[in-house]
């Protein structure tokens, strides 16, 4: 299959949920993307994370493999810092190859809603 999906895309709604109830990691509040490559070759993905009141973090490098499905936790985003949990923030992607991106959020705090949503591409 030729590859699909697009290089960049954006998120404008992300806020981690601070409090979670349950067991970890399975029931810890998170929002995640979910990168779909259905390239014969490896994406290289880099996120940069963009506040409201603060300047952009990243990059936030990971690879998807060729013809594979990556889930990354936004969490787990910590190097070059951790993305604060409990503040707005959107997600511009970045990638070597067209991948398609969908987000997903996960609030155990008591309210139990998961939601997700496709990214918007931009080329």
């Amino acid at each position: 299959m030729r590859g699909v999906g697009r290089r960049r895309w954006l998120f404008a709604g992300g806020n981690v949920p601070v409090e979670s109830t349950g067991r970890e990691p399975d029931r810890t509040s998170h929002d995640a993307i979910a990168v779909l490559n259905t390239n014969d070759v490896d994406a290289d993905i880099e996120a940069t994370v963009h506040y409201t009141e603060r300047e952009p973090v990243g990059p936030y490098r990971f690879r998807v493999r060729a013809n594979r499905i990556r889930r990354v936790r936004i969490n787990d985003l910590i190097d070059p810092a951790a993305v604060e949990l409990g503040v707005d923030y959107g997600l511009v992607i970045e990638s070597s190859a067209p991948v398609v991106v969908q987000t997903t959020r996960q609030d155990t705090s008591g309210r139990g809603a998961i939601m997700g949503t496709m990214a918007f591409p931009l080329d």
